[in-house]
């Protein structure tokens, strides 16, 4: 990709105009709401006890389960792991032959968010086979027991047959499960919101109409723009993690964090923008910004939308 050429954007005249002005108004307000939100309703989004019908929570088994029960935790396994490999050797490709410049942009953010993501999930899916293993090992005839208090009946098919088993209970997760938890489930409905808008303004925006004079095509751009979604959308079929409309709000911080990170680096250094509508200087400046901050809206829900679906279906 070839960085935009434009005026000098460490001037005071660059910056001390309506259009920069209204520009910053798209990208901080939306990030002041998100942090409201945030505040209002991540505290409830764990709870201990048995999720009610319809309502939101997490818990540690969901980061390692698979959506069906029959399907076993290993496959989920396998997949994060060639997925979560794909993605840092092309990473680990990209920052060789390019250098840390390539962080210069936005796709390449959330493309290595992503990675985090199936590194974070293979990690978690280890932990999750052993786990499957202690609650198998866990379940014993009725006829076993010997004290009644620390145990809840399951009546599961065994060989066509329903045979009484019990289960220990499980202790509760420690502060740290609850944050690794939370943190990735973060991370995957902030990357999934982040990929759908990467893929979708290169392929409707960038690739028709700036391919050609401002983007060089080769495979590893074209990897960068299609394998990250490709890859989500998989294991999100797989998964059996919920995607609340509220988490929005960490799409929209995401995003507005690598606006933030541009503007203070173009006041300091004058240099391209990495894509043509960040740049302050053009009088659709405002319309743009507003634009792609609207964009937020359909790339979170349409992925929601497949997460609900999913869930309706499995």
């Amino acid at each position: 990709m070839m960085i935009q050429d434009v005026p000098d954007t460490s001037s005071l005249d660059y910056w001390l105009n309506w259009r920069v002005f209204l520009c910053a108004v798209w990208v901080l307000a939306p990030m002041i709401v998100a942090l409201f939100v945030i505040w209002k309703y991540e505290k409830d989004s764990w709870v201990e006890t048995q999720r009610p019908k319809g309502s939101y929570s997490e818990h540690s088994e969901d980061i390692w389960k698979p959506s069906l029960e029959r399907i076993h935790p290993g496959w989920l396994l396998g997949f994060r792991i060639l997925a979560f490999c794909y993605l840092l050797t092309s990473n680990l490709v990209r920052l060789a032959f390019r250098g840390f410049r390539i962080y210069y942009y936005y796709t390449q953010w959330t493309f290595t968010l992503i990675t985090i993501y199936f590194g974070m999930g293979s990690v978690f899916s280890v932990y999750g086979l052993f786990q499957y293993k202690k609650q198998l090992s866990r379940r014993m005839p009725v006829d076993q027991i010997v004290d009644h208090s620390d145990i809840r009946l399951l009546l599961p098919v065994l060989n066509g047959e329903n045979m009484p088993f019990i289960e220990k209970r499980r202790p509760s997760d420690s502060k740290i499960v609850r944050s690794c938890v939370k943190l990735f489930h973060i991370i995957f409905q902030t990357s999934a919101g982040a990929a759908v808008l990467t893929d979708s303004i290169y392929w409707t925006v960038i690739f028709p109409f700036l391919s050609l004079q401002d983007y060089e095509m080769s495979f590893m751009t074209v990897n960068l723009h299609t394998s990250n979604l490709v890859l989500l959308l998989c294991d999100t079929v797989l998964n059996r993690l919920r995607f609340p409309l509220f988490r929005f709000s960490y799409f929209i911080l995401w995003t507005g964090s690598f606006v933030i990170f541009q503007w203070l680096l173009h006041i300091f250094i004058s240099v391209g923008w990495p894509y043509p509508f960040l740049d302050l200087s053009i009088p659709m400046a405002p319309v743009w910004y507003l634009l792609v901050a609207l964009l937020h809206l359909p790339s979170y829900g349409l992925y929601a939308l497949f997460v609900r679906i999913k869930h309706q279906f499995i």
